[in-house]
């Protein structure tokens, strides 16, 4: 009874933890995709802020830039030092480029010839044409950014020269280059005009490992706290695809400077103009990314401004919460199986004693019953009736036995009496139309022996005068004339065999030796034409030893009817394989195995057991006969053919004859069959 009560509770708890088992787990695949989904977008919502911040300064610094640069081209500080002789305008334009955190000052003319700078040193003769100073000159402040050549910072400063120039690391994920170095300085500028004088005033800011700058912007967009304990954000300025100011470390340590974007970000950034705002490959880590493209004065864009901030703290915190999802979800089918269980014992007992009971009258244990129950409940009442239901059918059951003995004997006397009649029936059936068929196909062959004996006879008539009228000009077509008459002969001989189907007592061939390849070959030369017209292409491998005991046109009616087969199975040309090999029987008797194996689409498997009877083709001009017909001749000489699909593609026919001693030389006639 216990393996009841395990099914009948399996059950029960299965039913009542069915919303669980399959509820709890969908939803928490739904809300892990959810989640996810919901996760990435809110990392894409907080880096596309972080970058609106940094570019909102970025843009302020601009102003601020362009507003410091006009505000000192208007003050009398400026306008003093050019009135009051003697003054120094290098010395003030190199206290206030200090003070503004600028790394030049220029005042130029209308030819941008330079007449006073913040620089030490030699002084730069022609500040770089543009946008910017044309500007200026023209009485309209303008702040920009500008990409300035190796030879334009020299001639301002060889010390901003050599700032800008950075060696160029390799950066997985970048797009190919032979270049090793970048040298061109990515500068904000700004220009304003002095009033009164036709004169500028040009100050500028080279980005070039300014790391000052991308720190404030960094300690701006991600301020301490603002990051998981494990993550780290980052800023970077670009010139083309290459950081000149980064808060990016390197594994090794150091500021990734000289390093360059992802292909990726490059292409959609600097080439499409677009925004990324996704997670990106960054010196070998994934960050959650934010690119924004800059561009010069002329418009064109020559840099990215990026913003970001490590995955991979984020995502550890995902799947952390997916991991406390997971384990409540297992305490809850826990708790909800142990209530489950605890109900089902008091309806399992009762339910699995009327289970058992009702498997054991199954069983044939009439006499089972299933007794008092220890609580006097509904399933209490269900079980005594039960029991008494029971009982009534025992004492019916016993008299319904005897009955169905007695009819089960009427019964089976019967039913062997129809299965003999039937049986009978089945085989006279068979008989019949096995006899039928053969009586039709033995008029039809008589019919035809008779009607092809008499063009057969003029044939071989004429054949004889044509040789004796050409006398020697016969020669060097004798070979064709020997072949003729022995198909000629064939002819005779299929006839023959034909009218000793119909007629078997009055008629009989005769057996010969041969060898396998000589009848290959004969046989080759009569599908010529057919050859010719298909563009199959024939490969002959004759192995065998042993001469066969057969009659050779018979062999050859073979051989020829498999030849055409496989022609016909490939009209678009291919492959005609020829072989002969010894090969001994299943009773170790000495034989020759001839293969016929063709190219074309092979055998349908449905087909397979249907080859070899009468009448069964799939031509629509066939008349299912010739198989048949080979299997009879092969199976006269106490040979077998058979047929199978090969694993390249086509089909193979193998046929097996038994190789007898030695009679007589091949050819010679040597006995009736």
């Amino acid at each position: 009874m216990q393996p009841l009560n395990r099914s009948v509770r399996s059950r029960f708890v299965a039913l009542a933890l069915f919303p669980l088992v399959v509820g709890f787990p969908v939803l928490l695949l739904l809300l892990a995709g959810w989640g996810g989904a919901a996760f990435q977008e809110l990392l894409v919502f907080k880096v596309r802020s972080d970058l609106a911040v940094a570019t909102t300064y970025f843009e302020r610094v601009q102003g601020d830039v362009g507003r410091n640069i006009e505000a000192l081209a208007n003050s009398g500080a400026l306008a003093d030092a050019q009135r009051r002789p003697g003054t120094r305008l290098d010395a003030l334009l190199q206290a206030r480029a200090q003070s503004l955190a600028l790394d030049y000052l220029l005042l130029v003319d209308e030819q941008r010839q330079v007449l006073a700078s913040s620089l030490n040193g030699a002084r730069p003769h022609v500040y770089p044409a543009g946008g910017v100073p044309a500007a200026g000159l023209a009485g309209q402040s303008r702040v920009a950014l500008d990409t300035f050549s190796p030879a334009q910072l020299a001639a301002l400063s060889p010390a901003l020269a050599q700032r800008a120039r950075i060696d160029l690391r390799p950066t997985r994920g970048a797009r190919p280059s032979l270049q090793q170095q970048s040298q061109d300085g990515l500068v904000l500028h700004a220009a304003a005009a002095v009033p009164g004088r036709r004169m500028a005033l040009v100050g500028g800011l080279l980005l070039n490992r300014n790391v000052d700058f991308v720190d404030r912007i960094q300690h701006l967009v991600y301020p301490p706290g603002s990051l998981p304990q494990r993550s780290r954000g980052s800023t970077t300025l670009f010139l083309d695809d290459v950081r000149i100011a980064t808060t990016v470390a390197l594994p090794q340590g150091g500021r990734a400077i000289g390093t360059r974007v992802s292909s990726v970000v490059a292409e959609r950034v600097l080439e499409h103009g677009q925004l990324w705002l996704d997670r990106a490959l960054v010196v070998g880590d994934w960050y959650v990314s934010g690119y924004q493209p800059l561009q010069d004065s002329r418009g064109e864009r020559v840099g990215m401004l990026y913003v970001g901030f490590l995955e991979q703290p984020f995502v550890l915190a995902k799947w952390m919460a997916l991991a406390v999802l997971f384990v409540l979800f297992a305490i809850t089918m826990a708790v909800a199986a142990w209530v489950s269980w605890r109900f089902a014992q008091s309806v399992i007992h009762p339910v699995g004693r009327l289970r058992a009971t009702m498997r054991q009258v199954e069983a044939g244990q009439l006499d089972a019953r299933v007794g008092k129950l220890p609580h006097d409940d509904e399933l209490a009442l269900l079980a005594s009736h039960f029991d008494h239901l029971l009982d009534r059918i025992q004492s019916q059951n016993q008299a319904l036995t005897r009955w169905a003995a007695e009819l089960d004997d009427k019964v089976a006397e019967r039913t062997r009496e129809l299965a003999a009649a039937n049986q009978t029936l089945l085989t006279a059936q068979q008989q019949l139309f096995k006899s039928e068929k053969l009586a039709a196909i033995g008029q039809l062959a008589a019919g035809i022996a008779h009607e092809v004996n008499n063009p057969v006879a003029v044939m071989q008539g004429n054949l004889e005068l044509m040789r004796e009228l050409l006398g020697e000009a016969a020669a060097p077509v004798a070979e064709e004339f020997r072949l003729l008459n022995e198909q000629v002969q064939r002819i005779r001989l299929i006839v023959a065999k034909l009218l000793q189907y119909a007629r078997p007592s009055e008629y009989a061939g005769y057996l010969q030796q041969v060898r396998p390849e000589e009848v290959f070959q004969d046989s080759l030369v009569l599908v010529s034409h057919q050859l010719g017209r298909s563009h199959v292409a024939v490969s002959k491998d004759w192995q065998a030893a042993g001469a066969l005991l057969v009659n050779r046109y018979e062999l050859q009616q073979v051989l020829i009817n498999l030849l055409l087969n496989a022609l016909q199975a490939m009209p678009d040309g291919g492959m005609l394989a020829l072989s002969t090999q010894d090969c001994p029987g299943g009773d170790g008797q000495a034989g020759v195995l001839l293969s016929v194996s063709d190219s074309g689409p092979g055998i349908a498997p449905g087909d397979m057991a249907q080859l070899f009877t009468p009448f069964f083709t799939r031509k629509a001009d066939g008349s299912g006969l010739g198989l048949w017909v080979c299997l009879g001749l092969v199976e006269r000489y106490g040979g077998d053919i058979h047929a199978a699909n090969l694993a390249a593609g086509g089909a193979v026919f193998r046929v097996w004859l038994p190789c007898e001693p030695a009679l007589a030389s091949p050819g010679e006639v040597v006995g009736d069959l």
